[in-house]
């Protein structure tokens, strides 16, 4: 049987935007060339390169993708704006439509935008000249971002900021030193695309040297990051480096150790001491290093010790006995009862997909086992493509096995 294929139409309009910002960026560097421009303009290209990587790194990525922290009005006013002049869509387009996504289902050619799995190319740029199709849209929980009134002004008036803060603003600041043009190549199109700056990439290894700029900063994190470099955590899916992204979505650390290259990591750590960024989430240390020694002896061909089942066996009366003592949130997951009760807030997808599933009062009371809902098959693809982490994570949170 052959593979599924997803029907696509090219974007055209995405194909002009694209190509032309380029072209149009190699033509103005040629004729205004880096030793033409006032050394002010390339300080402003690297200024509006790095402010709008930390938009993405931190605001659409760590913020609102993976909720990773909490951040006050005024610093996701500014990640926002930030963002906004990186050109690569708004908060809600980027981080439901497609980045959830893509955590959802990683590596599947059908419903991850930018599978790696269809090839380098596509997975770094290709997907973006084909409009979007997909199909598990639904699934992706956006009541957060509807909540918002930063996600939500700026997704209205996205372009009209974008084009501001993308051009016009480089444009402004660059003529105070009688440079506009320079302004906008440089501060504008190259800081966004061909900027010739190095920057030491940790996702992709720890002696690659890249050159890029705002626009191919992030999609190296699609591309290459799914091609090159160590899996430390997993090599469930191609996510590698020393990123813990894909294994670790909600740590608001990209590099848990402290050598990694993770200036985004600091930086939300400072917002955190001066009150601008609450609630930061990590992953438990003894979850990195089971995935580092779950890693270890894969990689020295030892198996990995079965899992031992210390869990009491329960019978249906034992689980309505159970849900008689207090409030529970608890899930049907492979034949055991999960407790999700502690987990349930913390959980990537966000809460309303865990409640979707779990068990209630009156339905363990009054309903046979046949109609209750079972989280495995969810758990196992339906819903979300889960890596080795969550399932031991799921494998803590168990209470019992049911029996037949």
């Amino acid at each position: 049987m052959s593979p599924p294929v997803l029907k696509t139409q090219i974007w055209w309009s995405n194909i002009a935007f694209f190509l032309g910002t380029h072209l149009t960026a190699c033509i103005g560097t040629y004729y205004w060339s880096i030793y033409a421009v006032p050394r002010a303009t390339l300080w402003l290209a690297f200024a509006s390169w790095q402010l709008s990587c930390f938009g993405i790194t931190i605001g659409y990525h760590r913020l609102y993708s993976h909720k990773s922290f909490r951040a006050s009005l005024g610093l996701r006013t500014a990640l926002a704006a930030l963002g906004t002049a990186a050109h690569q869509g708004s908060i809600r387009v980027r981080s439901c439509l497609r980045h959830r996504l893509h955590h959802r289902f990683t590596d599947d050619p059908i419903h991850d935008p930018y599978a790696a799995t269809r090839g380098l190319f596509y997975s770094h740029v290709g997907w973006i000249f084909f409009k979007p199709n997909y199909g598990k849209l639904d699934l992706i929980e956006t009541d957060d971002l509807d909540r918002d009134p930063v996600v939500r002004i700026q997704h209205r008036y996205y372009h009209l900021f974008a084009f501001f803060l993308g051009f016009l603003a480089p444009i402004g600041v660059a003529s105070l030193w009688g440079d506009p043009f320079g302004g906008f190549i440089w501060g504008g199109l190259v800081a966004r695309i061909l900027g010739k700056l190095h920057i030491w990439v940790s996702l992709l290894s720890d002696s690659d040297l890249l050159m890029f700029s705002v626009w191919h900063c992030t999609f190296f994190v699609n591309s290459l990051a799914h091609w090159n470099g160590l899996q430390p955590y997993s090599d469930e899916n191609t996510s590698r480096g020393n990123l813990a992204d894909h294994a670790f979505p909600h740590d608001f650390r990209s590099g848990p150790s402290l050598t990694d290259w993770d200036p985004s990591k600091w930086a939300i750590i400072i917002f955190y001491y001066f009150g601008l960024a609450t609630k930061l989430r990590r992953a438990e240390d003894e979850d990195i290093k089971a995935g580092l020694e779950h890693m270890r002896l894969k990689g020295h061909g030892i198996a990995c010790p079965p899992d031992q089942d210390e869990v009491p066996v329960w019978n249906l009366q034992d689980l309505k006995a159970f849900m008689e003592n207090g409030r529970h949130m608890l899930l049907l997951l492979d034949g055991y009862v999960v407790n999700a009760t502690s987990y349930v807030r913390e959980h990537p997808g966000g809460s309303k997909l865990i409640r979707n599933y779990s068990l209630r009062k009156q339905m363990i009371i009054n309903e046979p086992i046949n109609v209750w809902p079972d989280a495995s098959n969810a758990f196992h693809g339906g819903m979300n493509i889960h890596s080795w982490a969550a399932n031991q994570r799921m494998k803590k949170l168990r209470i019992a096995k049911l029996s037949n």
